[in-house]
């Protein structure tokens, strides 16, 4: 029994000496670890290519940096080329030793290649303005296209990718700059017509409206007054070879002669008094100006496709004190 006492005695005065020697050599460890921080510390060394170029106390945060330039949000940067990344290592260097990640992230950059994307509007292949988003272009174009612009055959736009940014011009100075008024012909001259005015002396239809109304001309009638699938159709619609000549339905003054921003394309427009006018849409060319006395069966144009047009016909309307009537009721009955 005194040998089992004595052992267990030794025991723990074998753990108590360890202990204190445990103990000890925590000491000696956090006064070394406390001496050599007063005069080093942590940092990463940073390399290039192979090339050191500085040092960094915060590995994530340079990283995190570089990697949102490289993910730049620049609406017109497409993507920034970086031809190799940083590299890191753990190294205990002297607190004289600064961190230097301002003169890092530039170095990083300076080895980058930036391509920036934008939009450049395109007149006969000749890249002539640049605007920043594929909306803007297509703006530009649809806007021309509704302006009847003369050369707008000759416009698109292009996607663009450099290295160099271009200067942007805004939408309204573009439009204005490539604009081209169309041509509308328009002639009081008749050489076409061997120097006949009057071209037709069809029998005029009743006068239910004040006047009787002659066929401006012969043809086939494709579309009716009315109702139908792309929307009310406030005229007639007569097919006939284009440049076949249109006579006036009745004397009267031109009231207008040109290009129609409504669809009608190259159009005329005749006031015979009492409140009714006759349009004359589509056509190819145009034979009398505004302000132009004309007679009954005059030739004042000729038949087209222009406009909103699918084919080659007439598109006749009759209005009274503005409202559109059914043709068919005086014509093509």
């Amino acid at each position: 029994m005194f040998k089992i006492l004595k052992s267990i005695k030794n025991i723990f005065v074998h753990i108590r000496t360890s202990l204190k020697f445990i103990f000890l050599i925590l000491i000696a460890t956090t006064l070394i670890v406390g001496i050599i921080s007063l005069f080093y510390r942590p940092m990463y060394s940073v390399t290039l290519n192979g090339e050191f170029i500085g040092y960094t106390t915060n590995k994530s945060k340079l990283q995190n940096r570089i990697n949102e330039y490289i993910q730049n949000g620049d609406k017109n940067i497409a993507f920034i080329d970086i031809q190799s990344l940083p590299e890191y290592k753990l190294c205990l260097l002297k607190r004289e030793n600064a961190s230097n990640d301002d003169k890092i992230f530039e170095k990083v950059k300076a080895q980058g290649t930036t391509y920036y994307e934008y939009y450049a509007i395109v007149e006969d292949d000749e890249e002539k303005y640049y605007v920043s988003s594929k909306n803007e272009a297509e703006e530009i174009i649809n806007d021309l296209k509704e302006k009847k612009s003369r050369n707008i055959s000759d416009i698109a736009y292009t996607q663009v990718h450099s290295t160099e940014l271009k200067d942007f011009t805004d939408k309204d100075t573009v439009i204005s700059k490539l604009y081209e008024k169309p041509i509308v012909v328009a002639s009081s001259g008749y050489s076409s017509y061997s120097g006949k005015k009057i071209i037709s002396n069809a029998k005029p239809s009743s006068a239910v409206l004040g006047i009787g109304l002659i066929k401006p001309v012969s043809g086939t009638i494709t579309s009716r007054f009315g109702a139908r699938a792309s929307g009310n159709h406030k005229g007639l619609d007569i097919a006939a070879p284009t440049g076949t000549t249109v006579a006036a339905s009745a004397g009267g003054t031109v009231i207008f002669s040109g290009w129609d921003s409504y669809g009608l394309g190259y159009c005329v427009r005749i006031s015979h008094g009492n409140g009714v006018v006759t349009a004359y849409g589509h056509c190819s060319k145009l034979y009398v100006t505004k302000g132009e006395t004309v007679s009954q069966g005059q030739a004042i144009a000729a038949v087209g496709s222009t406009g909103n047009s699918t084919g080659s016909h007439l598109h006749l309307e009759i209005r009274v004190n503005g409202t559109p009537q059914n043709p068919q009721l005086y014509l093509y009955k």
